[in-house]
């Protein structure tokens, strides 16, 4: 069985429950819990579904918004489509492996692509550089 056609009884044993909600549901974590918004030491994030590389931690940089925010991803790593809810018009970011919900990107990030990945926490796995 390939990632993409992962059925949901594998969903169900492999995350949490916030992480279902969040992944498979379209949820968003509340901004400022989860402690990849903090983290910044050299490493990876991979998506928490299906452990494809996603963000490396030299794209992460603070961006105040509350969620791990990112200004680039690694080439392919993930696909977006305009999100309609709550009223307001998003580009909605998803594992393009997996097609987990991440997050959304937004024109408001910094120089060198002025994007502002605003991923959550729950939807990432990070794993730091071995030498640290």
């Amino acid at each position: 069985m390939t990632e993409k056609t992962k059925n949901d009884f594998i969903w169900l044993s492999n995350l949490s429950p916030e992480q279902l909600r969040v992944m498979r549901d379209h949820g968003t974590e509340p901004p400022g819990s989860s402690p990849l918004n903090y983290e910044m030491r050299s490493g990876t994030y991979s998506c928490a579904g299906c452990h494809s590389p996603l963000f490396h931690g030299d794209m992460k940089y603070d961006s105040g918004c509350g969620w791990p925010a990112f200004f680039t991803v690694i080439d392919g790593a993930v696909e977006t489509e305009i999100d309609h809810s709550h009223h307001m018009v998003r580009t909605e970011v998803h594992c393009s492996r997996c097609k987990a919900h991440l997050g959304h990107v937004f024109p408001d990030g910094p120089k060198p692509t002025g994007e502002r990945y605003c991923i959550n926490g729950v939807s990432l796995k990070f794993k730091k550089e071995e030498s640290e």
